[in-house]
């Protein structure tokens, strides 16, 4: 963790309560902080400061002169469309996606979406992911998240207004047209990337009838997690 991350009830004035148990451990085994110590802390959805540790104990940490007076790194102008990959690499680009700031998430179906994917007991947790991809990346504002079951009526009904006036793309490998080339006027403010193996030629075609152009990262087919994380390094330049 690289920021502590409070929720406005732990906060009462200049003074905080820390009660999860990972935190705690985290706290003390990790950080190697004790009384008197100094933290970097943020509130849910507010300001990010310092506190520091003035009781500790197995059950709880209390926080004093807490001090919140600087605002979290700005989003990314970005939604993320993602086919809904395996529930143990859902994890993984869920934390890293919010580290890096992107301000939107979208977990769609698609053809070769695993039905079971969506029935998995991870999905309760991406609160958990998120929370750790806030603190990894120094944040308090969660992106939002988006469930879309349904492939067809998402991208004709929901996709035309969540691209408006921008650019949206979808990583393809067999596309003509390379990513390096296609933001070289600007990059999109809509990011599609499919399950492992890409989305399937009828998906292609249409996301392409309402405007989404298919481009490639080069001739290897990557894996979901290295070709998000490959894209999303672009805006970090």
């Amino acid at each position: 963790m690289n920021i502590i991350l409070l929720n406005p009830s732990d906060i009462t004035g200049e003074t905080a309560r820390i009660d999860d148990k990972a935190t705690i451990t985290h706290i003390r085994t990790v950080l190697g902080a004790g009384v008197g110590d100094t933290l970097k802390v943020g509130c849910r959805h507010g300001l990010i400061g310092t506190a520091i540790i003035t009781q500790m104990g197995d059950d709880g940490i209390r926080l004093g002169m807490l001090s919140l007076d600087k605002s979290p790194p700005p989003k990314l102008n970005l939604t993320v469309i993602l086919a809904l990959p395996r529930p143990k690499v859902l994890r993984r680009l869920v934390m890293d996606m919010t580290a890096m700031g992107v301000n939107r998430i979208v977990l769609i179906n698609s053809y070769r979406t695993d039905k079971s994917y969506w029935g998995s007991p991870l999905l309760n947790k991406i609160d958990e992911y998120i929370t750790e991809g806030l603190q990894q990346g120094i944040d308090t504002v969660p992106p939002q998240i988006v469930m879309a079951k349904r492939f067809k009526p998402f991208v004709q009904d929901e996709l035309p207004a969540i691209i408006g006036d921008g650019k949206a793309l979808v990583a393809h490998p067999y596309a003509d047209i390379s990513f390096g080339r296609a933001v070289q006027d600007g990059l999109p403010s809509v990011l599609i990337v499919g399950a492992e193996g890409g989305f399937i030629p009828y998906e292609i075609e249409l996301l392409g009838s309402v405007g989404v152009q298919a481009v490639s990262l080069g001739s290897r087919i990557l894996r979901t997690e290295s070709a998000v994380n490959a894209l999303l390094g672009r805006w970090l330049n």
